[in-house]
């Protein structure tokens, strides 16, 4: 059902931009950086920015918090390297799922800054990919997701401690964790349901 059908209802383009801008003034002003849906090469750009604005203000944590599916690997990767990059702490708070891509953001932070709310899902698996062409580039793509299956086993079980043998063999399928398995597995250091239990 839309529950915007009354012309009076719908949000026009002058106001809607003016709303825009002071949301995302609340949201810097708060270190609160939002990771929600697909991550794609023009997501992973917006939070990388939004990650070297926070930081170059102050050295007080970020909070990120995490809703997102995955999407492009790389995307991904290139996230969880500023994270590391930058010297302001990041606070990881995930929330409806983390999964694929998402969860290699997630993983960038230690145990103690991995937070996520009650109902969150976790998801890990090795990356797909719909390889087609000539033979030889499909071989080279074959080889390409062989080593990113490895840097994703390779960061799971860095950050988590389990044995790289036994994180290859838990990504052959998808795996699902609720919270208290994801603190289980070690991608969760702590289940909260208030921003007040990140102090």
């Amino acid at each position: 059902m839309n529950y915007l059908n009354n012309e009076h209802d719908e949000p026009s383009a002058n106001t809607a931009e003016p709303r825009n801008a002071f949301l995302e003034e609340k949201a810097f002003k708060s270190r609160t950086v939002l990771v929600f849906g697909a991550i794609t090469d023009q997501t992973a750009a917006d939070i990388t920015r939004r990650l070297i604005a926070l930081d170059a203000e102050s050295d007080k944590p970020i909070d990120m918090l995490v809703s997102s599916p995955g999407g492009h690997l790389e995307s991904g990767e290139a996230v969880h390297d500023i994270i590391r990059f930058i010297n302001s702490p990041v606070n990881m708070i995930g929330t409806g799922w983390v999964g694929s891509a998402a969860t290699h953001i997630y993983l960038a932070v230690p145990k103690e800054r991995r937070f996520c709310l009650p109902h969150t899902r976790f998801l890990i698996h090795q990356p797909s990919g719909g390889a087609g062409g000539q033979a030889t580039d499909i071989a080279i793509q074959a080889e390409e997701i062989i080593k990113a299956r490895e840097r994703i086993a390779g960061t799971i079980a860095r950050e988590t401690g389990k044995p790289l043998a036994q994180v290859l063999e838990d990504i052959e399928r998808d795996r699902w964790l609720s919270p208290q398995e994801a603190i289980t597995y070690g991608l969760v250091g702590r289940i909260i349901e208030r921003k007040t239990d990140l102090k």
